[in-house]
């Protein structure tokens, strides 16, 4: 038995060119467990670009946590173009998913995954997500897993005692934080790029992120005949 679930992202470039990333999360808590770095650039510490909203203390703080663990994945696609193609499997316990696409777009799930993990006080409020992830997800998928995973989270406050809330409302919120967390990043991310495949990578999630709370109602609606079973 391992005290880690394992997430492996394999990135083959029509060059031949192989470049792997073997993350391991906390199986209890599904945090990020990093690897030791010696050497951290100035754009990885806190107040460099520091997110607006950020409720970390730079006194308690050096790094910011997300750029610390993103730094490796950072340096290993810095010199690649966005528009490049590779083809991308992510390898879970459970099954592989592959696809054919550009380094932003393969980029983004990966990015995903540590950002959420690397415990961002507002960006881990995505993080029961990393343990069903989903990549190359499109955006009816996502809604439809973020809402079951916002929705399932006010059950468990319920059963902990603590007020849950069953609109959309809160979700809405969740998602405010998380784009402009997104947003400031990228201010972040560009003291690290010597390409803008990096950048891109994350404005793609930007994008999800902005959508998710604009469309979620109306794409509810689309898939509620879907339930008629369960409506009768």
């Amino acid at each position: 038995m391992t005290d880690y679930f394992k997430m492996i992202y394999v990135y083959t470039f029509v060059n031949g060119v192989k470049i792997q990333f073997n993350l391991l999360l906390d199986e209890e808590t599904l945090s990020f467990i990093p690897e030791k770095v010696q050497h951290l650039p100035e754009w990885t510490l806190l107040g460099y670009h520091q997110c607006t909203i950020c409720p970390l203390d730079i006194q308690k703080h050096k790094q910011c946590p997300v750029a610390a663990n993103l730094f490796g994945i950072v340096e290993k696609f810095k010199n690649f173009v966005s528009h490049d193609q590779v083809n991308v499997a992510c390898i879970v316990e459970e099954r592989t998913y592959m696809k054919n696409t550009t380094v932003q777009m393969g980029l983004s799930p990966l990015l995903g995954i540590v950002m959420t993990t690397s415990g961002c006080p507002i960006l881990e409020q995505l993080k029961p997500m990393v343990r069903f992830h989903l990549p190359f997800a499109s955006l009816e998928e996502t809604i439809f897993r973020m809402v079951s995973m916002y929705l399932v989270a006010q059950y468990i406050r319920k059963q902990a005692g603590k007020t849950a809330e069953w609109t959309l409302d809160g979700l809405t919120r969740i998602y405010t934080q998380v784009g402009q967390v997104n947003k400031d990043f990228v201010e972040r991310m560009l003291g690290a790029a010597k390409n803008d495949v990096n950048v891109n990578a994350l404005v793609n999630l930007d994008v999800f992120a902005k959508m998710v709370p604009l469309t979620a109602d109306s794409m509810l609606k689309k898939i509620t005949p879907y339930f008629s079973a369960l409506l009768r």
